[in-house]
């Protein structure tokens, strides 16, 4: 009687079957097929970008109290152009934690702070010739959540303070790169300018025709066209200071002067007017004391005339006389 194999032995010895199921079909999409390649390319792609930097900082948006409608009107349109990372909060309790653009509000002058918390730098502007959403009314229309593009005038890489001025204006008003709840595609542009040491604000949107006979293709910009949105608003700036909300100061506008000082300018002149009449009365009242009439021979005449033919008394006719 023969010697029984091991089971090992046996699996060995067998020969291996050949594969013969269909090959695995590529997966589809709405841009067509798909090659494993592609796929691995794509999940390798994801993983790195999951693992970058991503940027979780926000923008806080505060306005002081007794604010005009104006300008609280213009707060809300800053905060609904931001309505991904903007947050419209009315106190400064968790201010640390992040970037805020506040704004506030001097007798009848609108002040805006931009600040890097908690270490700063901060900047202080003026906000001058203010307009609106509701005031402009322009025809211009973009989607809520999309990303803007920023464009700067060449004149913000001049010198130090406006390339600082550039990367603050980048971090408040830019949205970052795939945030959850950012629209994938841009369709309006904030414009920033520089014209005599103030910064213009603009936001455009980026019109398309939607005809399949104007159809664009991609990379053509002949045909798009920019159409105004609103709000607008300049920035006068005054200080960028080191730290939060002070600190040392690293800039001082020469050129700046101060709205206060503007009006009690035109009080003076105001009040100058009024003292040039006064001062004419008075030389008048002078002239005429040191000049007085010579009496008139007719004088007599006009009043015996007077007194014969009317019928007012004789007191009465001296002082319309005299008068």
């Amino acid at each position: 009687m023969g010697k029984k194999r091991k089971h090992s032995e046996t699996e060995a010895a067998a020969p291996a079957k050949k594969d013969d199921s269909a090959p695995e079909r590529p997966k589809r999409t709405l841009l067509g097929w798909k090659d494993k390649n592609e796929d691995a390319e794509e999940s390798k792609a994801k993983a790195a970008s999951a693992s970058g930097f991503r940027n979780k900082e926000k923008v806080l948006v505060t306005c002081s109290r007794r604010i005009s409608f104006r300008y609280r009107h213009l707060m809300l349109n800053m905060v609904s152009l931001r309505a991904v990372k903007a947050q419209l909060l009315m106190s400064l309790l968790s201010l640390r934690a992040l970037l805020p653009a506040c704004f506030s509000r001097k007798h009848k002058d609108l002040y805006m702070w931009m600040v890097k918390s908690p270490s700063g730098p901060s900047v202080k502007f003026l906000v001058n010739a203010v307009h609106t959403m509701e005031e402009l009314k322009l025809t211009g229309n973009h989607l809520k959540g999309s990303r803007p593009l920023l464009t700067f005038s060449s004149n913000f890489d001049k010198d130090v303070h406006w390339k600082l001025l550039k990367e603050m204006l980048t971090q408040v008003f830019g949205i970052p790169k795939e945030h959850r709840k950012s629209k994938p595609y841009h369709d309006h542009v904030f414009a920033f300018s520089i014209v005599d040491d103030h910064i213009w604000f603009r936001n455009y949107q980026i019109s398309v025709p939607h005809n399949e006979a104007d159809k664009v293709a991609r990379g053509g910009l002949d045909k798009m066209t920019l159409v105004e949105v609103g709000p607008r608003f300049c920035l006068n700036p005054i200080k960028i200071f080191g730290g939060s909300f002070g600190g040392p100061t690293l800039y001082e506008n020469p050129f700046y002067v101060s709205p206060n000082q503007i009006r009690a300018l035109e009080k003076r002149n105001k009040a100058g007017k009024f003292a040039k009449k006064v001062k004419a009365k008075t030389r008048r009242k002078m002239h005429e004391l040191s000049n007085p009439l010579e009496p008139d021979e007719f004088t007599v005449l006009s009043l015996l005339f007077l007194v014969m033919f009317s019928s007012l008394p004789i007191k009465m006719c001296c002082s319309v006389f005299m008068e």
